[in-house]
This record gives structure tokens, sequence and C-alpha cells, in this order.
């Protein structure tokens, strides 16, 4: 069974010069170690939803599968927080030596591999998808109508993947890498193309999710907060249209500005 994202916390709170009894939302925190082909592979610390599409959103920005294809079975036992893949084929093979790692939800620990495999991950964007600024703020504004676990908690990052138009999916989790891993896991699932896709995030442009936005292969990825100096860097190199500030029907384009119309 599915845990909560949120949990009912006593507190008590200090308001205006008194000390109030009351309940609060808290985000969950759940470790999910992740064995594949038998062997101990990842720990990912994450909020307890959409965890087959996480595991197969990491395993795809890691470069271990490619496709649904790849994956002869996944066992999900988040009663005890293990998850068994079974490949259609041998790790070593084709990937090299894996060690155990854990992988934190605020990605702190992630700079210990971030550059080992980077370079055979990530994408150049080749998109042509193009997009108005009105369409900018209306998906930025669909974002934030979504996110009411953040609003309950104030702890959870969220992203969505569009196509500037019709196609909406969005997904929270207290790890901002967590939330893109889901929505990359959803469309390998469904089989979604994402070239032509739009990634919408809640959180800084950081170069890590930049690195990861490219790995999942979208061409323009839109925030309402900052960029990184690296992250530019890298968008400007991988030709990934960088938005940042949106908000109030402001925004500032950092990189590959030829998408925005």
């Amino acid at each position: 069974m599915q845990k909560d994202i949120t949990y009912h916390q006593p507190i008590i709170k200090y308001h205006d010069g008194h000390f109030i009894e009351q309940t609060d939302n808290i985000a969950t925190e759940f470790p999910l170690t992740l064995y594949v082909n038998q062997q101990e592979f990842a720990t990912i610390v994450c909020s307890p939803t959409h965890l087959k599409e996480l595991v197969l959103g990491f395993l795809a920005s890691e470069g271990v599968i490619f496709r649904q294809a790849d994956v002869k079975d996944i066992h999900l036992d988040d009663s005890k927080g293990f998850c068994h893949i079974t490949l259609n084929r041998d790790i070593e093979q084709h990937y090299g030596h894996y060690t155990k790692r854990m992988i934190s939800s605020c990605c702190g620990k992630s700079r210990q591999f971030y550059f080992v495999n980077d370079a055979a991950t990530s994408k150049v964007s080749m998109t042509t998808t193009k997009i108005t600024a009105d369409e900018i703020f209306r998906m930025m504004k669909a974002l934030q109508e979504e996110s009411t676990d953040f609003k309950q908690t104030g702890g959870l990052h969220n992203a969505a993947i569009s196509d500037g138009k019709d196609f909406y999916i969005h997904r929270s989790d207290i790890g901002r890498h967590n939330a893109l891993d889901k929505l990359f896991g959803y469309c390998i699932q469904q089989r979604i193309p994402i070239r032509d896709k739009v990634l919408i995030f809640s959180g800084r442009i950081s170069s890590e999710i930049l690195i990861k936005a490219s790995k999942i292969g979208v061409g323009i990825i839109l925030s309402k907060s900052a960029p990184t100096d690296l992250a530019i860097r890298l968008a400007d190199d991988l030709n990934i249209t960088a938005v940042g500030f949106i908000r109030n029907q402001s925004f500032n384009i950092y990189s590959h500005s030829e998408r925005i119309i």
C-alpha cells in the first residue's frame, strides 16, 4: 500500500504572544533501496509516491536502462522500503562497475558520482519547440495550482512536463531530482516522446537540475526561481533554453532565447 506524502504532527505554534497547540502537515521522508539484478545499487531518499516512476526515471537518467523493454520485472515492497529490479541484460556488461550509494533528498551526496557518467547520458537538445510568453505564464500558474502538497507542508519540490499547450503531468517530491525522475519514469511507462516537451520546475535551476533535464531530453526548462552560473553555461552548451524568475508577468531568458516567441 502506498504511503501518504504527508502526515499530521502535533505542534506548539507561537503566534502574536501566545503558544497554541495545533496539528501541522509534515512532508514524509522515505528511504527506498534499489537492487538491480540482485545487487544493491542505490538508496534514494524520497517522497513515497509514484515509486515505480521514480525507479524507472532514475535508472534511465543514470544510463542503466533506455526504455521500458530493458526491464524484465520490478517488484516494489514499499512497506519495507525495497525495490528489486531485474533487467533483460547484465548491467556490468553494458555500464561498468557500480557501488552502493546513498542519494539524499537534498542531493548533497550526488556530487560523488556526478561527473562519472554525465558525458555519456546527457543529451544535446534537438528540439524545435517554440513557446510564447503567455504559454510560459499559463504553465507556471498551472504548476502552482497543482502544488497542493507544497502548500500544506512547504517542504516539497514540484515539477511538470507539458507540450506548452495540452499535455501536462505533475509530480512532487522532497528531492528535486526525484520529482524530475518521476516525470521521466511516467513518460517511459506511457511511451511518450520527450524531446518536444517543456519542463516546468518550482525550484532553483542548479547545474544538477540542468544536467537532469538534459538526461531526460527536454529542450526548454521554466522556473519561478533563479539559475546558477554553471547551469547557464551548461544550458548554452547543451542547447537548452533556460527561463527563470517567472512571476508577476515577468521572466528572464538565460540561454537560447530563439525558442521564446
